[in-house]
């Protein structure tokens, strides 16, 4: 009978969390309580340091919590911790919690400095700088806000014993008090006291005078402005059919049947007797009309000189 070769996955139980109490000001000395929290009862529970194999201490038999006590800090455990459980059911080793950092408080050094610049009263939109320093050469500069456990910058390289960090356009959110600390290079999360505070206050910008105004002004802009745009479109069309209507006028009267006297609305009447030898003559225009003839007290059309030449062929 042929045997056959199985396989069993690990069986996949949810990972544990792992918290500090105190979560910050820890000074060498002090105790430190570190609690693993379970999803499910486990079998054991285990406490390590970050990237280390070797388990620190086990906890067995646990249902919801496994609280592991560190007394007297010393330097060396000012490290990183993690923790792990094996289940009960489903029976499964878990993986490792996030890891979470043990930072320490070292007294025998001496808090770094601190300015703020510009100071104190700062309009919003304003670049912020804040110098941190000390005499210890070399260091990592790292600055808290009041209300926040963790910092919010650090430069891990000090140029003679200064560091600078800025806050861009700063926002009310950004008003608070602020502190500087630095690390001890080594093996160890040693850090030194808090130094000195500085408080930020970012107060609006002040209102630029008349400004409240600025879009009445521009409304009304708006609203000359279109009214001026309609007359000057007015006068252009007045004027256009102004001069149309002129245009008109001008061609009409030039159309030669529009002429009250023409070269055929007069007639010269010569008596046939004289029209030899005559060097004057008297001629009658008569104009031609429309009317009825007047009554007999009409005056009569006007007489008319007119020199005519006779000269015959020489």
């Amino acid at each position: 009978m042929k045997m056959m070769k199985m396989t069993l996955s690990p069986v996949l139980v949810p990972r544990p969390s792992l918290s500090l109490h105190p979560s910050q000001r820890v000074s060498l000395g002090d105790t430190v309580t570190l609690r693993c929290h379970l999803p499910q009862p486990a079998a054991w529970v285990r406490l390590y340091q970050y990237d280390n194999p070797t388990y620190i201490e086990q906890k067995d038999n646990v249902q919801d919590m496994a609280e592991f006590s560190l007394a007297e800090i010393k330097k060396e455990d000012a490290v990183i911790y993690q923790c792990q459980y094996q289940g009960l059911a489903p029976a499964g080793i878990s993986e490792k919690s996030d890891p979470v950092e043990l930072v320490v408080t070292d007294h025998s050094y001496s808090p770094p400095g601190i300015s703020l610049s510009p100071e104190e009263h700062v309009e919003m939109g304003t670049n912020v700088t804040i110098r941190c320093w000390n005499n210890i050469y070399g260091v990592a500069f790292y600055l808290h806000k009041e209300g926040l456990s963790a910092p919010i910058q650090h430069q891990k390289h000090s140029v003679g014993g200064t560091a600078t960090f800025t806050l861009f356009g700063v926002t009310p959110a950004d008003s608070g008090t602020y502190r500087c600390s630095y690390r001890i290079r080594g093996c160890c999360l040693l850090f030194s006291p808090l130094g000195d505070n500085v408080t930020l206050e970012v107060i609006p910008r002040p209102a630029i005078p008349g400004d409240n105004g600025g879009a009445s002004r521009n409304l009304v802009a708006v609203v000359v402005g279109r009214w001026v745009a309609a007359i000057v479109f007015i006068i252009i069309l007045t004027v256009s059919v102004l001069l149309v209507a002129q245009r008109r006028q001008m061609q009409t009267d030039e159309r030669p049947g529009d002429t009250s006297r023409s070269p055929e609305a007069v007639r010269f009447q010569v008596s046939p007797g004289d029209s030899e030898g005559l060097t004057y003559a008297q001629l009658q225009a008569v104009t031609p009309s429309t009317h009825p003839p007047a009554s007999s007290t009409t005056p009569e059309p006007p007489i008319i000189y007119a020199e005519v030449g006779t000269r015959g062929p020489r």
